[in-house]
């Protein structure tokens, strides 16, 4: 996938759940999409006290890391004292940090979408994540703490993208059900900058969807991440 995607996004849980070997598998498998050039994404545990989190920070962004990555996606609703144990390596411009305020699960709404006095609940959580970020910036002007957000929610991603201009969308889970090239595109702005779409099963078990032995997993995957590709310039001007 070389040259038509740009990043790896790895879930921390999916290895754990296997013990002691997936954990072994995971940091080799980061460190060889390191190796291959990529960004690379870790998605965290769910992190709820500052001790975690400065334990969590260090194992993933210190000099003796032993989950070496890029970036690293944890989710906003624990509240400061869990994010704040990250800023520190966010601040020397060397490590990005997405916080998950929108998901895009059926249930989201429920919670999320509630109103807290004007403000929805999701919106609330990235207030406080641009407020982090507001001089934390890289050379291309977008905060390096940033938000994660649902693919199925267009309005929500609208509102995410006009109020807060100088926040990175890593828009997630194209994935799922009601989700789709068109809402992901609001994720962009004007330019077509700003955004990064995440897909999982789409493109690594793209051989199931095309009912396939699996032999040809690899150009299968390929065949499906160009394909996405071009649905999303459909709905994209980049400049």
């Amino acid at each position: 996938l070389k040259g038509t995607v740009p990043a790896v996004r790895v879930g921390f849980t999916a290895f754990a759940v296997l013990g002691p070997d997936g954990l072994s598998e995971l940091m080799a498998i980061l460190q060889f999409a390191k190796n291959l050039g990529y960004y690379v994404m870790l998605e965290a545990p769910y992190i709820i006290s500052p001790m975690m989190a400065t334990a969590v920070a260090q194992s993933v962004f210190g000099e003796d890391a032993i989950y070496p990555c890029d970036g690293l996606i944890v989710t906003a609703y624990p509240g400061s004292d869990v994010i704040k144990p990250f800023l520190p390596y966010v601040k020397d411009g060397k490590k990005d940090l997405f916080c998950v305020v929108r998901t895009s699960n059926k249930s989201a709404p429920e919670l999320q979408d509630l109103l807290s006095g004007s403000r929805q609940v999701h919106v609330a959580a990235a207030d406080q994540i641009n407020r982090f970020g507001a001089d934390m910036t890289g050379k291309f002007g977008y905060a390096r703490i940033s938000v994660v957000a649902g693919a199925n929610s267009a309005d929500s991603l609208k509102n995410l993208r006009s109020k807060y201009p100088r926040l990175f969308l890593l828009v997630d889970d194209i994935d799922y059900s009601g989700c789709n090239a068109k809402n992901c595109s609001f994720g962009f702005d004007k330019f077509g900058h700003g955004a990064a779409i995440c897909a999982g099963p789409t493109i690594t078990q793209a051989w199931k969807t095309a009912e396939t032995d699996g032999s040809d997993y690899l150009e299968q995957a390929l065949t499906a991440a160009e394909r996405m590709k071009k649905n999303l310039i459909r709905y994209t001007t980049i400049m």
